[in-house]
């Protein structure tokens, strides 16, 4: 118990993951989780209920053909605490129980969501709880009326709450069945913007949502809420002109992917029948991903902006700024970090699948590993069939993916700094 409370706060929210991870996996693996007749080995519940706990989507084993209702309960549950947040959800039901919030889960809260300070933590905690119940309730009704169409009534009620979790905790499961996702609503306005919606706002951050309800006004949000809209909208716009200036698909399928691609994972066409310049766009949306403080994954919109600011600013020798206010070095050194951090892991684990599954073409396995690195879901269709060595490997990089390279990096690399410094040699680089 001492060692428990003593733990960094990224290792224990790390730990706080491999926990609801392994428990999902029991949980998944119990046979009257699972339609009649059917078997679940141990690597395809890891899978699943990694997927489900890093929001990410990707599934070896379809969902609806798999599980139950228990088994797709559990699934929805996963996918909830894992968008919330394992130290986020805690808190909750420490309030619920009308019990203190001591100072050692403030902080964790503050480190799970990214936050600058500790004040205000407990309101954030409640207002997020509110948020996120509020935008599933409004998508689940807007979902019904277009899932009530196709199937009775109690069921499409279950499959509208399922896909209204999913889709704001930007997470691609679907259980419609067959590994169909959302192809057969590709032309249904109402729930391709419904969906977008809620994708967009689980992917902003829960307290950039709370800023625009209490704010209002673009100029009176804090610098984070402004770069997060912008980048957001920016990331959007190009997306969808580039997808569908390199597919042949509508506006309303490029406007979709571009919005689901960057961290949801729902897909509204078969990705496997795009071309090599479409799925490149898509990787490049995945790896920039979501933005801080929310469901999402990747590298995040914020280290996307001060990549390309501290870029320019080098080249130019000026100050790094981005709204009339000077970017601190400390925030640009930490963004190239996580930057190469990502960079390493999507190579090296590309690499390691480029050797296991030598069937699939190189395009393939990097979309695969990007997409679960960005805990995004979006498959060119080689999932289920990946043997077993390669899906521990995607299981891990989803979890790096949740976590965040540079949380995990610093669970055992980062240490005290050091007093002793060394003198100063000029060399060539570039």
């Amino acid at each position: 118990m001492m060692k428990i409370k003593k733990m960094s706060p990224a290792r224990f929210i790390s730990f706080s993951f491999i926990f609801m991870i392994l428990l999902g996996t029991i949980l998944l693996s119990l046979p009257f989780m699972h339609n009649e007749g059917v078997e679940v080995s141990l690597i395809d519940a890891l899978f699943t209920s990694t997927s489900a706990v890093c929001v990410t989507g990707l599934i070896a084993i379809d969902t609806a053909d798999t599980f139950n209702v228990f088994g797709r309960t559990i699934v929805a549950l996963l996918i909830q605490i894992g968008g919330l947040g394992v130290t986020s959800v805690g808190v909750c039901f420490i309030f619920i129980a009308r019990k203190t919030v001591d100072f050692k889960d403030r902080i964790l809260v503050k480190e799970a969501l990214g936050l600058g300070s500790m004040r205000g933590i407990v309101k954030i905690v409640k207002s997020i709880l509110f948020i996120t119940l509020g935008f599933e309730a409004v998508g689940t009704i807007l979902s019904f009326i277009v899932f009530s169409k196709d199937y009775a009534p109690f069921k499409a009620l279950g499959i509208s709450v399922f896909h209204s979790i999913a889709a704001f905790n930007n997470s691609g499961f679907d259980i419609l069945g067959e590994y169909q996702n959302l192809i057969p609503y590709q032309n249904n306005i109402l729930l391709n913007l419904t969906t977008s919606g809620l994708i967009v706002f689980g992917g902003l951050g829960f307290v950039v949502i709370k800023e625009l309800f209490q704010r209002r006004k673009f100029n009176r949000l804090s610098l984070h809420s402004r770069i997060v809209i912008t980048v957001s909208l920016y990331l959007l716009i190009i997306g969808t002109v580039l997808i569908k200036f390199t597919e042949d698909i509508s506006w309303l399928g490029a406007f979709f992917f571009s919005v689901s691609t960057r961290t949801a994972g729902f897909s509204t066409y078969s990705v496997g029948n795009f071309t090599n310049g479409t799925l490149f766009v898509l990787i490049m949306l995945m790896f920039f991903g979501a933005s801080p403080g929310s469901t999402g994954g990747g590298i995040k919109t914020t280290t996307t902006l001060v990549l390309f600011k501290g870029a320019i600013s080098m080249s130019t020798n000026r100050h790094c700024t981005v709204f009339k206010r000077k970017i601190p070095l400390d925030i640009i050194f930490k963004s190239y970090v996580i930057a190469f951090l990502a960079m390493a892991v999507v190579c090296f684990n590309t690499l390691l699948l480029c050797i296991i599954e030598s069937n699939y073409t190189f395009i393939q396995v990097l979309f695969e590993v990007v997409s679960a690195f960005g805990t995004v879901g979006l498959s060119t269709g080689i999932t289920p069939n990946l043997t077993d060595p390669s899906k521990f490997i995607i299981v891990v990089t989803m979890f790096i993916g949740r976590v965040g390279p540079f949380t995990l990096a610093s669970v055992w690399a980062f240490k005290k700094k050091s007093n002793v410094t060394f003198s100063e040699e000029v060399f060539t680089v570039g």
